[in-house]
């Protein structure tokens, strides 16, 4: 969740395609990305997310990924869109030994979101949880105000904890980024390109798994393989994706 006027949102959509022909790429990216990271922090031992800003559902889900390497994993996913809000059944598909849960909560609210019945039913808060945020703190307008909320959700989980996120920029294709800025600006969606060094601040006092920070389709946990159906084309560029990603776990 965090993201207003859907409608609008969708409208500039087909305007960003315009000026970032390979829009659909970069989302493709990030969910491949999601994949990766949720594949690799589960064979870590880790059983439990939380997905903020989790997006209409798309097969696998993040559960899905989870569930396929540990049966018992257990997501509760949050987003704010109405439209998702009536797609959430799709994301209630879990294994009999684990658990899914749906949240309609906006990411501007921490507290909100980490006291919903639904959370503190379906997660252990007092074992590690992956705070997953994929293609979501862009939307929030100044870097004070994303390493706010990120601390709001980080504090309270213990050590152990992951974070998991990806978030546009202008480094890799400043033409076609910047203008991908100014129509969602335009549409009333701040929305916040970040060189890598800005994107970095949001791992500090973390520990960064391998590789570290990547343009998202290129983020891959040292000896993992990637499944067939997670691959992007070997042509696809880092212009094309414009996103960086990177995971960490709290000391």
């Amino acid at each position: 969740g965090g993201k207003d006027n859907f409608a609008v949102d969708r409208e500039a959509a087909e305007r960003v395609l315009t000026v970032f022909p390979t829009m659909r790429t970069a989302v493709r990216a990030n969910r491949t990305f999601m994949h990766r990271a949720t594949r690799a922090l589960a064979r870590r031992g880790l059983r439990q997310w939380l997905d903020i800003g989790s997006g209409i559902p798309t097969s696998p889900n993040l559960h899905e990924v989870a569930q396929a390497v540990e049966p018992r994993a257990r997501v509760v996913y949050v987003d704010n869109d109405p439209v998702v809000l009536a797609h959430s059944r799709a994301l209630m598909t879990s294994t009999p030994q684990g658990r899914t849960a749906y949240v309609h909560g906006d990411v501007r609210d921490p507290a909100a979101i980490l006291s919903a019945p639904q959370v503190l039913q379906t997660l252990d808060l007092s074992r590690p949880v992956v705070l997953s945020m994929v293609a979501l703190i862009h939307f929030v307008p100044t870097l004070e105000e994303a390493h706010a909320l990120l601390k709001q959700f980080l504090d309270p989980l213990p050590s152990g904890s992951a974070l998991v996120l990806s978030h546009a920029t202008a480094e890799l294709d400043p033409v076609g980024a910047n203008k991908v800025e100014e129509i969602y600006n335009q549409a009333g969606t701040t929305l916040r390109l970040r060189p890598a060094a800005e994107f970095a601040t949001f791992f500090e006092g973390l520990d960064l798994l391998e590789p570290g920070i990547t343009p998202a389709h290129r983020w891959l946990a040292p000896g993992e393989d990637t499944p067939a159906d997670d691959l992007l084309p070997p042509t696809v560029t880092d212009a094309q994706v414009s996103f960086y990603a990177a995971v960490a776990i709290k000391p």
